[in-house]
């Protein structure tokens, strides 16, 4: 089985020890909001119904008593979980010890929003499982090697050896792309290329032979682009503004970067990329032309670490579904090489460029890469 404990969601897949395609598989979605949407596929059955409203931890309950009856009651060996911080050390999946989950805990501060949920995935697991493998994949593994340039502040260098570096984010995202694009496009796959996964969680990875080079996210899953409720890149003069003027404390800031921003602080509306593009207010238009500005404005940053750029991937669930989103980064980057095919973009084609630049969307699988890491582990 496979756990994947977003912000507002949670992915699951139940997979063959010795196979690719899963058993069954599905989403719980819009946690924290008044219609979570549980949708299950498996075998010939498949459906959506609603959930009302519930946490990550009812969520997971519902999830797992929904898959007993698809799965008609198979044994689990093992499960696979996202963990989104791993720290500076792990570049790689681990089995998930009480030493390790004690460890990973400490990383939570970095990731409020992610790292508890997942760690609570791995102790329901347990619970539910206590006979299986728990193994432990983490999106900041992708990242461990980047340049050093990009792997520090200007601070006082015993900062960083404390931790304070930048880690990057969706690692486990853009392993599954760098790995679809040696299947489909080896030239993208080891040359320069660029990969947006835009979703309520939304960053940018500059990747040369397969290999991460720069990230939009840094220390924590704040930083780079404005997401659905979380800020991106802020100037700390801000902050410290809220502090001195506002009164602000450390509680207030996580509560306001975290949960009151991005999206839904600009439009006043919603951090749901479907509503805004519906909605038709001024707020909403605002919040979209943000979005796609700052998109654009670490693209060319991206290619700038790259020395030039060769492909351009979608993904996420933006990236993936919104045709508007991905004409509104391309229009005006015509100076890399970008010229899109606005039919193929509509109908979200593999390819939606006619340009120097290849302009790819490919659906992410974050499922596929745990459950890789999770087959290895038991073949050995």
């Amino acid at each position: 089985m496979t756990l994947n404990a977003g912000s507002s969601s949670i992915k699951f897949a139940v997979y063959p020890v010795n196979g690719d395609h899963p058993i069954a598989h599905g989403q719980l979605e819009k946690i924290g909001s008044d219609d979570a949407q549980l949708t299950l596929h498996g075998g010939n059955h498949s459906e959506t119904r609603s959930e009302g409203s519930l946490d990550h931890t009812t969520g997971l309950r519902r999830i797992l008593s929904a898959l007993d009856g698809l799965t008609q009651g198979a044994a689990i060996a093992a499960v696979g979980h996202r963990i989104v911080h791993g720290g500076p050390d792990i570049d790689a999946p681990k089995i998930l010890d009480s030493a390790l989950l004690d460890k990973l805990a400490e990383y939570a501060p970095l990731a409020p929003l992610h790292q508890p949920h997942n760690l609570a995935a791995v102790h329901a697991a347990i619970a539910a499982f206590p006979e299986a493998l728990q193994v432990g994949c983490f999106d900041t593994a992708f990242h461990r090697h980047h340049p050093w340039v990009n792997d520090t502040f200007a601070l006082p260098r015993s900062y960083y050896d404390q931790g304070v570096r930048r880690y990057g984010f969706h690692g486990l995202s853009y392993d599954y792309i760098i790995h679809r694009l040696a299947q489909i496009d080896s030239h993208a796959a080891h040359g320069k290329t660029v990969v947006a996964h835009l979703g309520n969680g939304a960053s940018m990875c500059a990747i040369r032979d397969g290999r991460s080079i720069g990230s939009t996210m840094g220390f924590s899953a704040l930083d780079g682009l404005p997401m659905g409720t979380r800020s991106g890149q802020i100037d700390p003069g801000v902050l410290l503004y809220l502090m001195e003027s506002h009164g602000m404390d450390a509680a207030d800031l996580t509560d306001l970067l975290y949960k009151k921003s991005g999206l839904l602080g600009l439009s006043g509306l919603s951090n749901d990329m479907r509503t805004l593009e519906t909605a038709g207010t001024d707020e909403a238009e605002q919040a979209i032309a943000y979005f796609t500005f700052r998109i654009r404005r670490e693209l060319g940053a991206m290619a700038a670490i790259l020395g030039g750029l060769d492909s351009l991937v979608f993904c996420g669930g933006i990236g993936e579904h919104s045709a508007r989103i991905r004409a509104e980064v391309c229009t005006g980057m015509e100076w890399l090489g970008i010229a899109l095919d606005a039919a193929a973009n509509e109908a979200a084609a593999d390819i939606i460029s006619n340009g120097t630049t290849t302009v790819r969307v490919i659906p992410t699988d974050e499922e596929a890469i745990i459950a890789k890491a999770v087959r290895g582990f038991l073949a050995v």
